[in-house]
Protein backbone atom coordinates (compact mmCIF):
# COMPACT_ATOMS: atom_id res chain seq x y z
CA UNK A 1 0.00 0.00 0.00
CA UNK A 2 1.53 3.68 -1.13
CA UNK A 3 0.42 6.85 0.59
CA UNK A 4 0.14 9.73 -1.49
CA UNK A 5 -0.90 13.22 -1.84
CA UNK A 6 -4.59 13.99 -3.45
CA UNK A 7 -4.61 16.58 -5.22
CA UNK A 8 -7.87 16.62 -7.31
CA UNK A 9 -10.08 18.80 -5.33
CA UNK A 10 -11.41 20.58 -2.50
CA UNK A 11 -10.82 17.43 -0.31
CA UNK A 12 -7.15 16.78 -0.70
CA UNK A 13 -5.86 14.56 2.11
CA UNK A 14 -3.55 11.82 2.62
CA UNK A 15 -4.69 8.90 0.31
CA UNK A 16 -3.30 5.49 0.57
CA UNK A 17 -3.54 3.33 -2.80
CA UNK A 18 -3.46 -0.16 -3.17
CA UNK A 19 -3.00 -1.82 -6.23
CA UNK A 20 -4.89 -5.27 -6.45
CA UNK A 21 -5.35 -8.18 -9.32
CA UNK A 22 -8.45 -8.93 -10.76
CA UNK A 23 -8.45 -12.46 -8.85
CA UNK A 24 -8.82 -10.53 -5.97
CA UNK A 25 -11.66 -9.37 -6.37
CA UNK A 26 -14.18 -11.44 -5.02
CA UNK A 27 -17.30 -12.07 -7.34
CA UNK A 28 -15.61 -11.17 -10.52
CA UNK A 29 -15.43 -13.93 -12.62
CA UNK A 30 -19.43 -14.38 -12.14
CA UNK A 31 -20.75 -10.75 -12.80
CA UNK A 32 -21.85 -9.96 -16.50
CA UNK A 33 -18.97 -7.96 -17.72
CA UNK A 34 -21.37 -7.05 -21.19
CA UNK A 35 -23.74 -5.11 -19.24
CA UNK A 36 -20.86 -3.15 -17.93
CA UNK A 37 -18.85 -2.95 -20.60
CA UNK A 38 -22.47 -1.02 -21.85
CA UNK A 39 -23.08 1.07 -19.28
CA UNK A 40 -19.01 2.68 -19.81
CA UNK A 41 -19.45 3.15 -23.09
CA UNK A 42 -22.36 5.68 -22.87
CA UNK A 43 -20.06 8.04 -20.94
CA UNK A 44 -16.67 7.03 -22.14
CA UNK A 45 -16.50 9.83 -24.93
CA UNK A 46 -17.06 12.32 -22.77
CA UNK A 47 -13.65 11.74 -21.00
CA UNK A 48 -11.08 13.35 -21.21
CA UNK A 49 -7.27 12.88 -21.42
CA UNK A 50 -5.01 10.60 -24.44
CA UNK A 51 -5.44 7.53 -22.51
CA UNK A 52 -9.10 7.60 -21.75
CA UNK A 53 -9.71 8.66 -25.83
CA UNK A 54 -7.43 5.95 -26.78
CA UNK A 55 -9.29 3.41 -24.59
CA UNK A 56 -12.67 4.13 -25.68
CA UNK A 57 -11.75 4.26 -29.23
CA UNK A 58 -10.53 0.51 -28.98
CA UNK A 59 -13.89 -0.21 -26.79
CA UNK A 60 -15.88 1.29 -29.52
CA UNK A 61 -13.98 -1.62 -31.57
CA UNK A 62 -16.18 -4.19 -29.98
CA UNK A 63 -13.61 -6.41 -28.09
CA UNK A 64 -14.97 -8.99 -25.35
CA UNK A 65 -15.75 -6.78 -22.64
CA UNK A 66 -13.85 -8.85 -19.67
CA UNK A 67 -10.83 -8.92 -21.51
CA UNK A 68 -11.18 -5.45 -22.11
CA UNK A 69 -10.91 -4.24 -18.69
CA UNK A 70 -8.48 -6.87 -17.43
CA UNK A 71 -6.05 -5.87 -20.35
CA UNK A 72 -6.08 -2.07 -19.98
CA UNK A 73 -7.24 -1.45 -16.50
CA UNK A 74 -5.96 -1.91 -12.64
CA UNK A 75 -8.27 -2.04 -9.32
CA UNK A 76 -7.09 0.53 -7.06
CA UNK A 77 -8.51 0.21 -3.29
CA UNK A 78 -8.69 4.66 -2.36
CA UNK A 79 -8.58 4.38 1.76
CA UNK A 80 -9.07 8.10 2.90
CA UNK A 81 -9.52 7.07 6.41
CA UNK A 82 -13.17 7.05 6.11
CA UNK A 83 -15.10 3.82 7.04
CA UNK A 84 -16.60 3.05 3.52
CA UNK A 85 -20.64 3.49 2.82
CA UNK A 86 -22.63 2.34 0.46
CA UNK A 87 -26.82 3.83 0.25
CA UNK A 88 -29.01 3.89 -2.76
CA UNK A 89 -30.83 6.51 -4.58
CA UNK A 90 -33.29 6.39 -7.61
CA UNK A 91 -35.71 8.48 -9.34
CA UNK A 92 -38.82 9.15 -7.60
CA UNK A 93 -42.31 9.83 -9.49
CA UNK A 94 -44.66 12.45 -7.98
CA UNK A 95 -47.94 13.82 -8.69
CA UNK A 96 -48.07 17.93 -10.27
CA UNK A 97 -49.39 20.32 -12.36
CA UNK A 98 -48.07 22.78 -14.14
CA UNK A 99 -50.64 25.43 -12.93
CA UNK A 100 -50.81 26.03 -9.03
CA UNK A 101 -53.79 24.65 -7.13
CA UNK A 102 -54.98 23.90 -3.83
CA UNK A 103 -53.68 20.30 -4.52
CA UNK A 104 -50.87 21.32 -6.15
CA UNK A 105 -48.91 24.05 -4.48
CA UNK A 106 -45.72 23.04 -3.91
CA UNK A 107 -43.01 24.59 -6.70
CA UNK A 108 -40.21 22.98 -7.95
CA UNK A 109 -37.66 25.80 -8.72
CA UNK A 110 -35.42 26.54 -11.15
CA UNK A 111 -32.15 28.10 -10.05
CA UNK A 112 -32.11 32.05 -9.87
CA UNK A 113 -29.19 33.17 -11.21
CA UNK A 114 -27.52 34.83 -7.95
CA UNK A 115 -27.85 31.53 -6.05
CA UNK A 116 -24.79 30.22 -8.06
CA UNK A 117 -22.69 33.49 -7.66
CA UNK A 118 -23.22 33.90 -4.12
CA UNK A 119 -21.98 30.77 -2.47
CA UNK A 120 -23.57 29.88 0.25
CA UNK A 121 -26.89 31.66 -0.69
CA UNK A 122 -29.91 31.32 1.45
CA UNK A 123 -30.79 28.68 3.60
CA UNK A 124 -33.22 25.96 2.83
CA UNK A 125 -35.79 27.98 5.11
CA UNK A 126 -34.92 31.79 3.82
CA UNK A 127 -35.92 30.36 0.31
CA UNK A 128 -39.36 28.63 1.25
CA UNK A 129 -40.40 31.51 3.73
CA UNK A 130 -38.53 34.78 2.07
CA UNK A 131 -40.42 35.24 -0.91
CA UNK A 132 -37.06 35.51 -3.03
CA UNK A 133 -38.50 33.23 -5.44
CA UNK A 134 -42.51 35.09 -5.97
CA UNK A 135 -43.17 36.43 -9.69
CA UNK A 136 -40.30 35.37 -11.06
CA UNK A 137 -40.53 32.52 -13.77
CA UNK A 138 -38.62 30.46 -12.19
CA UNK A 139 -41.66 27.31 -11.19
CA UNK A 140 -41.16 24.38 -13.40
CA UNK A 141 -44.22 22.69 -11.79
CA UNK A 142 -46.21 22.25 -8.81
CA UNK A 143 -46.68 18.82 -6.60
CA UNK A 144 -48.91 17.91 -4.28
CA UNK A 145 -46.39 16.75 -1.66
CA UNK A 146 -43.54 18.99 0.38
CA UNK A 147 -42.63 16.13 1.54
CA UNK A 148 -41.77 14.27 -1.84
CA UNK A 149 -40.10 17.14 -3.23
CA UNK A 150 -37.68 17.15 -0.30
CA UNK A 151 -36.68 13.65 -1.08
CA UNK A 152 -36.61 14.99 -4.97
CA UNK A 153 -34.26 17.18 -3.94
CA UNK A 154 -32.04 14.17 -2.33
CA UNK A 155 -32.09 12.50 -5.31
CA UNK A 156 -31.76 14.95 -7.36
CA UNK A 157 -33.57 13.98 -10.69
CA UNK A 158 -37.25 12.52 -11.13
CA UNK A 159 -40.55 12.49 -13.34
CA UNK A 160 -43.73 14.43 -12.42
CA UNK A 161 -46.97 12.77 -13.79
CA UNK A 162 -49.71 15.54 -15.05
CA UNK A 163 -53.14 15.74 -14.46
CA UNK A 164 -53.48 14.98 -18.30
CA UNK A 165 -51.35 11.71 -18.25
CA UNK A 166 -48.41 13.23 -19.38
CA UNK A 167 -44.77 13.71 -17.22
CA UNK A 168 -42.17 15.48 -17.53
CA UNK A 169 -38.65 14.85 -16.14
CA UNK A 170 -36.60 17.30 -13.90
CA UNK A 171 -32.85 16.78 -13.27
CA UNK A 172 -30.25 18.62 -10.91
CA UNK A 173 -29.65 22.52 -11.82
CA UNK A 174 -27.55 23.04 -8.44
CA UNK A 175 -28.12 23.83 -5.11
CA UNK A 176 -27.59 27.19 -2.86
CA UNK A 177 -24.28 26.27 -1.74
CA UNK A 178 -24.93 24.94 2.05
CA UNK A 179 -23.82 21.61 3.07
CA UNK A 180 -26.51 18.53 3.13
CA UNK A 181 -27.59 17.81 6.46
CA UNK A 182 -29.03 14.29 7.50
CA UNK A 183 -32.71 14.40 8.76
CA UNK A 184 -32.73 10.77 9.36
CA UNK A 185 -29.67 11.33 11.89
CA UNK A 186 -31.35 14.06 13.29
CA UNK A 187 -34.21 11.92 14.20
CA UNK A 188 -31.67 9.41 15.93
CA UNK A 189 -30.13 12.25 18.04
CA UNK A 190 -33.78 13.52 19.02
CA UNK A 191 -34.28 9.68 20.35
CA UNK A 192 -37.54 9.29 17.62
CA UNK A 193 -35.69 6.31 16.40
CA UNK A 194 -32.74 4.07 17.16
CA UNK A 195 -30.08 3.97 13.77
CA UNK A 196 -31.41 0.66 12.14
CA UNK A 197 -34.93 1.85 12.12
CA UNK A 198 -34.21 5.05 9.75
CA UNK A 199 -35.20 5.05 6.45
CA UNK A 200 -36.79 7.38 3.95
CA UNK A 201 -40.35 5.56 4.40
CA UNK A 202 -40.22 6.09 7.92
CA UNK A 203 -38.39 9.56 7.88
CA UNK A 204 -41.96 10.29 5.14
CA UNK A 205 -44.32 8.54 7.63
CA UNK A 206 -42.87 10.89 10.66
CA UNK A 207 -43.22 13.68 8.88
CA UNK A 208 -46.70 13.65 7.71
CA UNK A 209 -48.11 12.40 11.10
CA UNK A 210 -46.57 15.74 12.51
CA UNK A 211 -47.02 18.43 10.24
CA UNK A 212 -45.82 21.26 12.19
CA UNK A 213 -42.64 19.24 13.82
CA UNK A 214 -42.21 17.85 9.99
CA UNK A 215 -41.54 21.29 8.33
CA UNK A 216 -39.20 22.30 11.12
CA UNK A 217 -37.54 19.11 10.79
CA UNK A 218 -37.00 19.55 6.66
CA UNK A 219 -35.31 22.55 7.80
CA UNK A 220 -32.95 21.11 9.74
CA UNK A 221 -31.04 20.82 6.28
CA UNK A 222 -30.10 24.13 4.72
CA UNK A 223 -29.04 22.47 1.59
CA UNK A 224 -31.49 23.16 -1.65
CA UNK A 225 -31.43 21.76 -4.81
CA UNK A 226 -32.83 23.45 -7.78
CA UNK A 227 -33.70 21.27 -10.61
CA UNK A 228 -34.48 22.22 -14.75
CA UNK A 229 -36.18 20.22 -17.67
CA UNK A 230 -34.41 17.21 -19.01
CA UNK A 231 -37.72 15.98 -20.30
CA UNK A 232 -35.71 15.54 -23.73
CA UNK A 233 -34.27 12.00 -22.51
CA UNK A 234 -36.59 9.53 -23.81
CA UNK A 235 -38.96 7.36 -21.29
CA UNK A 236 -36.91 4.54 -21.39
CA UNK A 237 -33.54 5.84 -20.65
CA UNK A 238 -32.62 6.53 -17.38
CA UNK A 239 -32.18 10.47 -16.16
CA UNK A 240 -29.35 12.78 -16.68
CA UNK A 241 -26.64 12.17 -14.79
CA UNK A 242 -23.50 14.28 -13.45
CA UNK A 243 -22.33 13.75 -16.62
CA UNK A 244 -25.18 14.84 -18.66
CA UNK A 245 -25.94 11.03 -19.82
CA UNK A 246 -28.57 9.01 -19.23
CA UNK A 247 -27.43 6.20 -16.26
CA UNK A 248 -28.08 2.69 -15.79
CA UNK A 249 -29.88 1.38 -13.34
CA UNK A 250 -27.72 -1.35 -11.22
CA UNK A 251 -24.59 0.12 -13.20
CA UNK A 252 -24.07 3.33 -12.40
CA UNK A 253 -23.14 4.65 -9.21
CA UNK A 254 -22.70 8.16 -7.68
CA UNK A 255 -19.34 8.95 -6.11
CA UNK A 256 -16.98 11.43 -4.78
CA UNK A 257 -15.44 13.34 -7.85
CA UNK A 258 -12.40 14.63 -5.71
CA UNK A 259 -11.43 11.29 -5.55
CA UNK A 260 -13.30 9.15 -8.08
CA UNK A 261 -13.09 10.52 -12.07
CA UNK A 262 -16.02 10.34 -13.38
CA UNK A 263 -16.77 7.63 -15.77
CA UNK A 264 -14.59 5.45 -14.13
CA UNK A 265 -15.21 1.64 -14.02
CA UNK A 266 -15.48 1.12 -10.27
CA UNK A 267 -15.92 -2.55 -8.80
CA UNK A 268 -18.18 -2.82 -5.89
CA UNK A 269 -18.43 -5.27 -3.08
CA UNK A 270 -21.32 -4.05 -0.50
CA UNK A 271 -21.80 -6.05 2.65
CA UNK A 272 -24.62 -6.31 4.69
CA UNK A 273 -27.88 -8.43 4.56
CA UNK A 274 -27.99 -8.64 0.33
CA UNK A 275 -24.24 -8.42 -0.36
CA UNK A 276 -23.62 -7.20 -4.16
CA UNK A 277 -20.53 -7.78 -6.24
CA UNK A 278 -20.68 -5.45 -9.18
CA UNK A 279 -18.90 -3.89 -11.77
CA UNK A 280 -20.71 -0.23 -11.98
CA UNK A 281 -19.33 3.01 -13.61
CA UNK A 282 -19.20 6.29 -11.63
CA UNK A 283 -21.20 8.29 -13.72
CA UNK A 284 -22.95 10.46 -11.06
CA UNK A 285 -22.56 12.21 -8.05
CA UNK A 286 -24.38 13.58 -5.14
CA UNK A 287 -24.18 16.45 -2.51
CA UNK A 288 -24.01 13.77 0.76
CA UNK A 289 -21.46 11.60 -1.07
CA UNK A 290 -18.12 12.78 0.13
CA UNK A 291 -15.13 10.29 0.60
CA UNK A 292 -12.94 8.20 -1.40
CA UNK A 293 -15.19 4.88 -0.01
CA UNK A 294 -18.27 6.50 -0.33
CA UNK A 295 -20.86 5.69 -3.21
CA UNK A 296 -24.78 5.72 -4.05
CA UNK A 297 -25.75 3.16 -6.13
CA UNK A 298 -28.66 3.92 -8.85
CA UNK A 299 -31.73 1.23 -8.55
CA UNK A 300 -33.97 2.77 -10.75
CA UNK A 301 -37.03 4.42 -11.26
CA UNK A 302 -40.49 4.35 -9.31
CA UNK A 303 -41.72 3.05 -5.83
CA UNK A 304 -40.31 -0.15 -5.71
CA UNK A 305 -37.07 1.08 -6.65
CA UNK A 306 -36.94 3.87 -4.20
CA UNK A 307 -38.10 1.19 -1.38
CA UNK A 308 -35.37 -0.68 -2.55
CA UNK A 309 -32.77 2.09 -2.24
CA UNK A 310 -34.00 3.64 0.89
CA UNK A 311 -33.07 0.63 2.74
CA UNK A 312 -29.60 0.10 1.36
CA UNK A 313 -26.86 1.67 4.22
CA UNK A 314 -24.02 -1.17 4.09
CA UNK A 315 -20.59 -1.50 4.68
CA UNK A 316 -18.01 -2.71 2.18
CA UNK A 317 -14.99 -1.61 -0.27
CA UNK A 318 -15.01 0.28 -3.73
CA UNK A 319 -12.31 -0.22 -6.21
CA UNK A 320 -11.63 1.97 -8.93
CA UNK A 321 -10.16 0.47 -12.46
CA UNK A 322 -8.03 2.91 -13.68
CA UNK A 323 -5.91 2.93 -17.17
CA UNK A 324 -2.91 0.80 -16.28
CA UNK A 325 -0.23 3.64 -16.63
CA UNK A 326 -2.38 5.98 -14.30
CA UNK A 327 -2.53 3.48 -11.51
CA UNK A 328 1.20 2.68 -11.77
CA UNK A 329 1.92 6.43 -11.18
CA UNK A 330 0.54 6.34 -7.91
CA UNK A 331 3.42 4.05 -6.68
CA UNK A 332 7.14 5.48 -6.15
CA UNK A 333 9.82 4.30 -8.28
CA UNK A 334 11.15 2.28 -5.69
CA UNK A 335 7.56 0.21 -5.76
CA UNK A 336 8.05 -0.59 -9.44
Amino acid sequence: MVTASLLAGPLASEVKYDILSFDQLDGWAEDDHAAAFSTFLNTCKDMKGTDWKAICSYAQSGPDPREFFELLFRPVLMDDGQDPLFTGYFEPELEGSLTRSGRYRYPVYKMPPEASVNRPWLTRREILEGGVMDGRDLVIAYVDDPVELFFLQIQGSGRIKLPNGTALRVGYRGSNGHNYRSIGQELVRRGVYDPHQVSAEVIKNWVRRNPVEGENLLYHNPSYVFFREVSKVPADKGPLGAMNRSITAMRTVAVDPSFVRLGSPVWIEKDGETPLRRLMVAQDTGSAIKGAQRADVFFGTGDAAGREAGTLRDPGRLLVLMPIQRAYALLPESAI
